[in-house]
């Protein structure tokens, strides 16, 4: 019997070994970026710098195809530069890396918060909740915590009654909205808990819920993390970002606030009230005296301009620093001496830092590339920042404070052995015009084995959102590099909608989505067809998700006497993924009202009392499936709860009964994105066979 044990224990050990996940072995052939090589490069995602500012701990996670999951491990490096350690290996995901001081850090894994010294990487639990940690802050003192754990949604007596004995029924029942977000049940909600933490130890029988019985979200889902909430610099105040709502008046409504909630009385402050947009991000000056957040003007509009809102916390005066900045904010960080305030822009085309002077306004660029900085941390005069482009993932620069306009410094490399095989295709920008005369930014990706003297097929992409800018990003789903790679151009056009070119600009599509939005498509298509010899018009397809998704249905049914094109046809070719098909059905399926309400008006049942509401419903691309004439893929996910899966299957029906080649690709056990490796490699491997058997073989 020992023997077995020491046998069932060694299996145990070894099996647990095998698990742990670790940089795969894909091989380069010939310099193309196939999904196979994306999918084998390390992905950084959170990261923290010292106290002292000379070392920066981040996460790196690595998939194995086989096992179908990845995981992600600890790593620290200086941020002067030079060889990163690793500092755990496991089978479990480590996340939320933490400072405790310039020795010891803290971080999340499985169910726990653990702490581990440098100096020996020894480790102890500090904190184990049931329910498991979904992050944490540590104070500006240490002696307590801030975490996100979640609570049960409760069930009414009058229904909970109608279970008693059901133990194993799967049947939901529901009197109100919001029942479900983008791609979960809203079974469980987060919220926010206090916690001491003396020697060592969080005292997990002392946490307090600082909403305490009531039914909201904190943070809000599905975005929403520890950016949500912050610490006063003296430990006694925690600022966090709520949406006081269930049910429908949730579901139409965006209006969040900024609470604040003193640790020592447990009385809390509304300081945004009827500031009625999103107001979120809240952040404290290192003084204590003022506090920044983000700020949406208009109720219902989650894609207004995200404002810098400053507050005197003595006064309650509140001060715009965007005021006359036509561009929003995120990642919102005060400068040591509390002049200034950092935020990242969308502008032009790419994610920026600026900078705002608080008693002024006036502000200087920071950064300037081809490239996006997604987030970024400030420790004395160095920023450190998560930088991708569409030529590589997430990877780790450093900035200068006092530098304007800089290019940066690239620190981590783990992707570099890699991506010094692959011969990535050329990024351009060009600026051309719209049918109404205005300048559209457009990157044109070339093909990896680019060559003047040939010709080759070249791919449309229509970006989401639909307020979502086509910035230099980088994707595991929407690569343009894989599509470089497998031998296409790629039109990337920043439509009529997207933020980062003014807010005329990105307003131009609520209420039209069949408009000027679509123009910029064609246009942006026939410019290329015509000035960029090397593409094939005759061998241009169309591609998109989401928003995207929908453009593809529209310009499937306006894609017809079109002058210059063989048979009248702009586009050989479509694919698309989880779009919007017919309005009437999205209006009644998806979750959140608002957006439905602000982008095409309202419910169709009023349209013909209200004239915007019958001209967005008049867009939906169902209507015009008798002149569809193009092959098409459709793709769609089962768990998908913003646009669910029967807007796909009735395109994709649709198709078949017009008897217009096409085909469907379904994923039962995905969302509005397709994370599982091996469904995402299906993905790719679907999407270029799809376009190679109409772009390339005919």
């Amino acid at each position: 019997m020992a023997a077995a044990a020491l046998c069932m224990a060694a299996c145990s050990t070894k099996q647990a070994e095998e698990n742990v996940i670790g940089k795969p072995n894909v091989p380069v052939v010939d310099g193309r970026f196939t999904p196979e090589v994306m999918w084998s490069l390390g992905v950084m995602s959170e990261y923290a710098v010292s106290p002292d500012g000379s070392q920066v701990l981040y996460t790196l996670r690595y998939t194995d195809m086989e096992q179908n999951k990845n995981n992600a491990e600890l790593y620290v490096m200086p941020v002067a530069g030079g060889e990163a350690q690793r500092l755990t290996t496991t089978a479990s995901t480590e996340f939320n890396p933490a400072w405790m001081d310039n020795d010891n850090i803290l971080f999340c894994r499985d169910t726990n918060i653990v702490a581990m010294s440098l100096k020996d990487k020894s480790e102890s639990v500090v904190a184990a909740c049931s329910r498991g940690f979904e992050g944490f802050k540590l104070a500006p003192d240490g002696k307590s915590l801030v975490y996100i754990s979640t609570i049960p949604v409760k069930r009414p007596d009058h229904i909970e009654k109608l279970y008693a004995g059901l133990d194993k029924t799967t049947g939901r029942i529901n009197e109100d909205l919001m029942y479900r977000h983008w791609d979960n049940w809203v079974d469980e909600i987060p919220h926010i808990y206090y916690v001491p933490f003396e020697g060592g130890k969080a005292q997990m029988d002392k946490a307090v819920d600082i909403l305490g019985d009531e039914p909201y979200e904190s943070p809000m889902r599905p975005w929403g993390g520890t950016e949500q909430y912050n610490y006063s610099p003296d430990s006694k105040t925690i600022a966090y970002t709520c949406r006081k709502k269930t049910g429908y008046d949730y579901a139409i409504s965006t209006n969040s606030d900024i609470y604040l909630y003193d640790i020592a009385t447990g009385e809390t402050k509304n300081i945004s009230e009827g500031m009625m947009g999103y107001d979120q991000n809240p952040v404290f000056s290192h003084d204590g005296k003022m506090i920044a957040w983000e700020s949406m003007e208009r109720d219902g509009y989650e894609a207004d301009k995200q404002r810098l809102i400053v507050m005197d916390l003595a006064s309650g005066t509140k001060v715009d620093l965007t005021e006359e900045f036509d561009y929003g904010v995120s990642n919102i960080v005060w400068t040591n001496d509390d002049k200034e305030l950092l935020a990242v822009i969308m502008f032009r085309g790419t994610l920026e830092v600026f900078a705002f002077d608080r008693e002024t306004k006036a502000l200087r660029q920071l950064t300037e590339g081809q490239h996006d900085i997604n987030s970024f941390q400030l420790n004395g005069n160095t920023l450190v920042a998560s930088q991708v482009s569409m030529q590589y993932p997430a990877t780790l620069y450093t900035y200068n404070l006092n530098e304007n306009q800089a290019e940066g410094k690239k620190l981590s490399t783990f992707n570099d052995e890699t991506l010094n095989q692959v011969r990535m295709g050329k990024v351009e920008p060009y600026w051309i015009k719209t049918v109404d005369g205005k300048d559209m930014l457009t990157w044109l990706i070339y093909p990896y084995d680019y060559d003047s003297t040939k010709t080759y097929p070249a791919l449309l992409f229509c970006e989401g959102g639909p307020q979502s800018i086509v910035s230099q990003f980088w994707s595991t789903r929407w690569n343009f590099e894989v599509m470089s790679g497998a031998g296409y151009f790629v039109i990337a056009p920043n439509r009529r909608g997207v933020p980062g070119f003014g807010m005329e600009w990105e307003e131009e599509i609520s209420g039209d989505y069949g408009g000027l939005c679509m123009q910029d498509y064609m246009a942006a298509t026939d410019w290329a067809a015509a000035n960029i010899k090397q593409i094939d018009k005759e061998r241009i397809g169309a591609c998109g998700a989401s928003f995207g998704g929908y453009s593809i249905y529209w310009l499937a049914g306006h894609n017809h006497d079109v002058k210059g094109y063989n048979e009248g046809r702009r586009f050989k070719a479509f694919l698309a993924h989880n779009g919007m098909f017919n309005f009437e059905q999205q209006y009644l399926e998806t979750e959140e009202m608002w957006f439905e309400n602000w982008e095409i008006g309202g419910p169709y049942w009023e349209r013909d009392k209200n004239a915007k509401i019958k001209k967005g419903f008049s867009n939906s691309p169902h209507l015009f499936v008798g002149e569809w004439n193009t092959p098409i893929c459709v793709i769609h996910s089962e768990f998908d709860f913003r646009i669910v899966a029967s807007q796909g299957m009735a395109a994709y029906n649709a198709a078949q009964l017009r008897r217009i080649p096409s085909r469907y690709l379904y994923f039962p056990d995905e969302t509005h994105w397709v994370l599982k490796p091996q469904n995402s490699l299906l993905w790719h491997r679907n999407f270029i066979d799809w376009f190679d058997e109409w772009l390339k073989k005919n």
